[in-house]
């Protein structure tokens, strides 16, 4: 059963449906897995790992003497060490053992036009060779891209800046500015990256944050956060109920539209709309955090696919090539405040020529045409997967928006963070670690993701197609 616009849900089953343009399926029947062939499985793989990746072992040893936990980002880091690459190109990797992998992680969407894109390393070679990588001044090339992105993406302004979390700090200044209020609200589970406020109630322990029907914000000891109200996503009546409470106080709603660090949460049917009203209502700025979306839910983002516009969007991650380059924009009445002086927004890398011609590659190549085609091979990969998964009866499900996908462990939609919590994570390593040992690389989060870049073909996803049903075999033998 496939739960779409065109179809809400299985009749016995009292589900809301999911939102126009997004994609969720689940199998006409299913049957536990046996935990202690889970529980087998997971050990023999773990031994598996440890036989092939020696290369990446003596390389985070090395590395964790002048890096902590061996790493540059905490996320990269898994017990006993993680993969460490050498090179890519296109949609390979090469790990520091020659071991060549297939990336489905792409950067969470930075690399959505493949690693060593042409068009991406032409752009930045003339940067490099013949433009200049700083000039600190106003150029033409920042010019032209906010001119592109402002088309592209139906901004009024837009500003550029060095990373997701940046842009997010700045889109929250401005809401306060604009607004003069303090508070903000944001989704219980979510991450936007780490601007203190932001960093309240990103994936907690269910102990810490009290009933579902009224989520308790959980700070971590190192933040100072400020007033967060958390809610429940696809819960239009906990944000009422917020709103209705301390509305006055509140100057922006934080959201992904789509929750995308959570597997793939799909919004229902009429939430985004509800949001939207809500915000409307009592005066405060909707920003909508695509920095994992953007491009990678279709040519103009989610908020145009899903067709619920906000008042202010941050982007960054699939727009940059590869290259650092984030940005927020939206409303020319909110950005008045950087125009005026309300907010002041600074940053000498701010839009350099270097990280504009690899923008500009970027727009050149994501026409509707190369996504369209990226997505149409996701989404045959999807249906296969959901044979599979119907052909053996397993307890999950696939989800996918643009050219990402999923499995998730469950036989019941994931609609908020509390859903995904009650997911089988035993079996999300057990997949995640049985496509590593098979040449497959995606994040290490227990949170399953797949992306389909540009550079992916059909043949590189029936290798995902077929670790998935090795998988399921093993799982009924």
């Amino acid at each position: 059963m496939t739960d779409t616009a065109q179809t809400t849900t299985d009749a016995r089953t009292p589900w809301p449906p999911n939102a126009r343009g997004t994609r969720r399926t689940f199998p006409p029947s299913s049957r536990a897995v046996d935990p202690a062939t889970v529980e087998r499985l997971l050990a023999a793989e773990w031994e598996r790992f440890t036989t092939w990746s020696g290369g990446s072992g003596a390389h985070n040893e090395r590395a964790s003497k002048s890096l902590p936990l061996g790493v540059t980002s905490s996320f990269q880091h898994w017990d006993p060490y993680p993969i460490s690459v050498q090179s890519a190109k296109g949609a390979w990797l090469t790990d520091v053992d020659g071991n060549r992998m297939l990336d489905l992680s792409m950067g969470f969407g930075a690399m959505l036009v493949g690693h060593l894109n042409p068009v991406v390393v032409q752009h930045v070679t003339e940067a490099l060779t013949e433009t200049g990588t700083l000039f600190v001044t106003p150029s033409p090339q920042a010019t032209e891209m906010s001119e592109r992105f402002c088309e592209r993406f139906g901004l009024g302004m837009i500003r550029f800046t060095n990373s997701g979390t940046e842009s997010l700090m700045y889109a929250i200044r401005a809401a306060r500015a604009f607004t003069r209020r303090k508070a903000i609200v944001k989704i219980e589970g979510g991450y936007h990256g780490g601007y203190d406020p932001l960093q309240v109630s990103v994936k907690p322990a269910l102990a810490d944050i009290g009933p579902a029907d009224a989520p308790i914000p959980d700070v971590p000891f190192d933040v100072e956060a400020g007033t967060v109200h958390v809610v429940a996503y696809n819960d239009l009546g906990q944000l009422h109920k917020v709103l209705a409470e301390h509305g006055r106080d509140i100057a922006a709603l934080v959201i992904e539209p789509v929750v995308e660090n959570l597997s793939i949460v799909l919004p229902d049917q009429g939430y985004l709309d509800g949001v939207r009203s809500a915000c409307d209502e009592h005066g405060v700025v909707l920003v909508f955090d695509e920095v994992k979306t953007g491009l990678t839910a279709g040519y103009a983002g989610a908020a145009q696919r899903l067709g619920v516009q906000p008042d202010l969007i941050t982007l960054a991650k699939s727009i940059g090539g590869g290259l650092p380059l984030a940005a927020f924009g939206g409303r020319r009445e909110v950005m008045q405040v950087v125009v005026d002086g309300r907010m002041a927004h600074f940053g000498t890398y701010n839009g350099n020529p270097l990280v504009m011609a690899a923008a500009k590659a970027v727009d050149e190549v994501c026409t509707h045409e190369a996504l369209d085609a990226a997505e149409a091979v996701n989404v045959r990969a999807l249906e296969a997967i959901d044979a599979a998964i119907a052909e053996f009866e397993l307890p999950c499900h696939t989800v996918g928006l643009g050219v990402k996908g999923c499995v998730t462990w469950s036989t019941t939609p994931v609609r908020n963070y509390r859903d995904y919590k009650a997911t089988d994570f035993a079996m999300a390593e057990l997949s995640w670690l049985w496509g590593v040992n098979r040449g497959i690389l995606t994040p290490p989060g227990l949170d399953e993701q797949w992306l389909v870049s540009l550079a992916h073909t059909a043949a590189d996803m029936a290798t995902l197609i077929d670790d998935f049903r090795s998988l399921a075999q093993a799982l009924r033998a």
